[in-house]
């Protein structure tokens, strides 16, 4: 019996969760990047066989998705790709902005030196990305910077609220760099600016300037989308 087959049996073995998770991340990474643009209908078939499972975790799977608004069921359709609702794009970008105050200041991490080092690095890709603008790459550099964030707190039903939000309207940005509603230059100079300001902070022990920071970082960019 393989790792696929135990999944169905016992969804509590801890194989069982990780290959559950492995699958939801590639899922959730694929609709985040446009590879399953706003419509698409999801094949249940075509995923099983990709991914060597049964139907029944991979169920699953579209359940949690369609639980956090990336999917939907349509009754003699099947599961297909939600697209962003302005509406509630509005709604979740001021959630996140005083949800990120919260990551800097409850339960929140030691700074190491490690830490340090891991937004160095964010800031040496967004220099990166400012002489060589690629639109997946800003999607890439964006994700990456929300999850490195989401560490500097210990509270994890703030991460899981705060990781629920970004990744429900995360798209937006690639769906408007891609019909160059956004100039990705600028937004990649907007990155460099910040990665620095936060690893000048993070070298001063000033979490709460973090906080702050990316509390502005978000509420600049939800002005510029409208």
């Amino acid at each position: 019996m393989d790792i696929t087959d135990k999944a169905s049996d016992d969804e509590h073995a801890p194989a069982a969760r990780n290959r559950y998770a492995q699958i939801h991340d590639i899922i959730r990474e694929r609709i985040c990047m446009l590879d399953y643009p706003p419509g698409m209908r999801l094949s249940e078939a075509e995923l099983a066989a990709e991914f060597g499972t049964s139907r029944t975790p991979l169920r699953r799977v579209l359940a949690k998705l369609e639980d956090e608004g990336l999917v939907s069921s349509v009754h003699g359709v099947g599961t297909m790709v939600t697209d962003v609702d302005v509406q509630e794009l509005m709604q979740v970008y001021q959630l996140r902005m005083e949800l990120m105050v919260l990551v800097t200041s409850l339960e929140p991490v030691a700074v190491t030196g490690p830490l340090i080092e891991a937004f160095r690095v964010m800031n040496q890709r967004a220099e990166a990305l400012r002489e060589n603008p690629e639109a997946r790459d800003f999607a890439a550099l964006d994700r990456d910077m929300f999850l490195l964030l989401l560490t500097l707190t210990k509270n994890q039903p703030l991460r899981k609220i705060s990781e629920r939000l970004y990744f429900r309207t995360a798209r937006i940005w690639l769906e408007k760099i891609t019909a160059s509603a956004i100039d990705l230059e600028k937004e990649a100079e907007v990155y460099c600016r910040e990665t620095e300001d936060i690893v000048t902070a993070l070298e001063q022990n000033n979490l709460d300037a973090v906080g702050h920071m990316r509390r502005a970082h978000i509420s600049m960019s939800l002005a510029r989308m409208r």
